[in-house]
């Protein structure tokens, strides 16, 4: 038997032990633990080793180890454990685990896990968890669980510690905005008598103080954020006011880029547009409210975006567009010649949806490329470049690298949105 033993302990202390569990304790010679797990033990003869510097507590666990140099000795008759570690929980799940194994020799450590916060977070809301996104923030930032929620995952467990809270974590879900909506839980003194599981909307959760043995989980509903059509600006609308994709909820041309976007299209009234491309439909739906009087084709390859771009065109109300299914730039054959055209994806096909672009688009006509990739950014000057010379376009190049405030804590940093290069391409005029 290895001489140490690390035992997963839950706020039920000794009776949520199996027996073959609390006799390893009842033989061991050295109890290691935080003053709350070594209360679980105040009868208990062993010495103990408080667990307040984890290095320091290692390196005496260290001396207490037989040498690796040193001569074997022979087995004693009735060979125990002496050395008792009682962990929160599972100690491998983001517990002491992973640093005993680290600093001590592997064959010399016996792991008996608890059952862990978020098994019983998750049981208490009721709920399966093998496809959940678990976090640690106890003693760590919040970007993991930033970057968890704008790729809208369905299901986040995090384990809070004093500062990063279930308030700070409806801070946080509130500053970022989410097209989603997220219910949020809050599991407080899991597995013990004053156990309480709590639901909460995000702005009411912002200013409640909790017990410091919280877990909280975040599920992603299929509920829209209500919207009200007299409270939109006229231009910039709100990312989260869109239908999106349920699978890639940030997948959009992101509000800023849109209204660079609308700038460098240079719009007139009455023109005729196509949005190639069109994903869930946010340009074509900013142009259309802006200029009623136009007629906006957007084209989009998926069955899901036309889906979406149809869901908000009526959320939105408007009807000068026309959602097209299919691909570029066969899809683009029957359309009327465009006035202005913009390419948010090509879907492979750049190239080609640029010659057929060239030959449709009406005199002085411009058109706006939004790429995130150098390949396409590359494809584009290329064509562009070998135009003969007569019929070479003008164009300038616009990178937009872009971040949004975010609070952390008490505190506030930048997030990035992913850069974009914005390519808008004109017709040089005739001599």
């Amino acid at each position: 038997m290895t001489p140490i033993q690390v035992i997963g302990i839950g706020l039920d202390g000794s009776a949520g032990l199996p027996d073959s569990v609390q006799k390893l304790i009842q033989q061991a010679t050295l109890l290691v633990g935080s003053d709350r797990h070594l209360s679980y033990f105040p009868h208990h003869p062993a010495q103990r080793l408080m667990l307040g510097d984890f290095h320091q507590a290692i390196a005496t666990l260290r001396t207490l180890l037989p040498s690796p140099s040193s001569p074997p000795s022979p087995p004693p008759l009735a060979p125990s454990p002496s050395i008792a570690i009682l962990v929160s929980g599972d100690p491998l799940f983001f517990g002491l685990g992973r640093l005993l194994l680290a600093e001590l020799p592997p064959d010399q450590i016996t792991f008996h896990p608890h059952l862990s916060s978020v098994q019983l977070a998750f049981s208490r809301v009721k709920v399966s968890w093998q496809d959940a996104e678990l976090i640690s923030a106890h003693g760590r930032s919040l970007e993991q669980l930033t970057q968890a929620l704008q790729q809208g995952k369905d299901k986040i467990a995090v384990l809070t510690d004093p500062k990063n809270t279930p308030g700070a974590i409806a801070r946080l879900l509130l500053a970022l905005d989410l097209p989603s909506e997220y219910q949020i839980w809050v599991c407080e003194n899991l597995g013990g008598n004053e156990e309480r599981i709590q639901t909460f909307p995000a702005n009411e959760l912002a200013e409640k103080d909790f017990a410091p043995l919280n877990v909280v989980v975040l599920l992603r509903t299929d509920r829209q954020k209500a919207l009200t059509l007299e409270q939109l600006p006229a231009l910039g609308l709100p990312d989260q006011s869109f239908f999106s994709f349920g699978d890639r909820p940030g997948l959009m041309t992101k509000r800023e880029i849109r209204l660079l976007v609308l700038g460098e299209l240079a719009l007139q009234p009455g023109q005729v547009v196509w949005d190639i491309g069109a994903g869930t439909g946010s340009v074509s739906i900013e142009i259309a409210r802006l200029f009623p009087q136009s007629q906006i084709y957007a084209i989009e390859q998926t069955a899901a975006g036309t889906a979406l771009i149809q869901q908000n065109c009526d959320r939105f109300q408007v009807k000068n567009i026309t959602s097209i299914h299919g691909s570029a730039p066969d899809a683009l054959q029957s359309l009327p010649n465009p006035d202005r055209i913009f390419i948010g994806g090509s879907g492979g096909n750049l190239s080609e949806i640029l010659d057929l672009c060239a030959q449709r688009i009406a005199p002085k006509g411009i058109l706006v490329l939004a790429l995130a990739t150098l390949e396409r950014l590359t494809t584009a000057l290329l064509w562009r470049d070998q135009l003969p010379q007569s019929k070479r376009w003008q164009h300038h190049l616009l990178q937009v690298q872009l971040s949004r405030s975010v609070p952390v804590g008490s505190l506030t940093r930048f997030t990035p949105l992913n850069p974009v290069t914005l390519l808008t391409l004109s017709q040089t005029p005739t001599e």
